[in-house]
């Protein structure tokens, strides 16, 4: 794991050994999505996945698809805490993946810039700020996963506008987290004929993307 800019870009991929190269991903935003939304999640002690996502993260593990999570950090930012308070957020979020159903992360990326951040922290519109694709692109050239079949799940439409912006096939809305009306609604509209955009209850029910990605009956 490790600031890749020394400020505000970190990353932490699982085993650096492993070949991704053409793998699809399932790129999943963090806080509402793959856990509860607690409203800046600062200590491990709060960490609470939702019912379903770590059975669903498994199957697409054992369908040799990447599984990367990509999530705006505004907390770090506006120094609610910190880096090193990260990572254990992050380490207890998989070590709670592996113990409820055998489930792992292929790889992190986190964007802790924000425009109303401290010092360096604070731009605005940084490239790996959601929307933004920076995180996606990043991923693509340090794990080598092909974008094209790959899909987003998020409950905010900016995570979708990522996918869509980074030239993934597809996103999934989650009912989850802070999605509301509005949010919905303009994930829909990010649709086009390069761009499938579906409304679903949570991460749970982004498991037949499995099939779909892996193109056979596998997941």
């Amino acid at each position: 794991m490790a600031l890749v800019d020394g400020v505000g870009s970190w990353t932490w991929v699982a085993d650096p050994d492993t070949n991704h190269e053409g793998k699809p991903a399932l790129f999943i935003d963090r806080d509402g999505v793959l856990t509860q939304e607690v409203h800046f999640l600062r200590h491990p002690k709060d960490v609470a996945l939702l019912p379903r996502p770590a059975e669903t993260i498994a199957a697409f593990n054992r369908a040799d698809i990447s599984v990367i999570v990509v999530t705006n950090q505004s907390g770090i930012a506006r120094g609610y805490f910190s880096w090193p308070e990260f990572e254990e957020i992050e380490a207890e979020i998989r070590r709670q993946l592996s113990h409820t159903a055998g489930a792992h992360l292929d790889a992190v990326f986190a964007c802790g810039y924000h425009k109303a951040g401290q010092g360096e922290l604070g731009v605005r519109d940084h490239p790996w700020r959601k929307p933004n694709p920076g995180m996606l692109l990043a991923a693509a050239d340090r794990l080598h996963v092909r974008l094209e079949v790959s899909w987003i799940v998020g409950d905010r439409a900016r995570d979708l506008a990522a996918g869509l912006a980074a030239g993934l096939a597809g996103g999934i809305h989650v009912m989850t987290g802070h999605s509301n009306d509005s949010e919905r609604l303009s994930a829909l509209a990010l649709a086009n004929k390069n761009f499938q955009v579906r409304v679903r209850h949570d991460l749970g029910d982004a498991l037949p993307l499995c099939n779909l990605m892996t193109g056979q009956a596998s997941c």
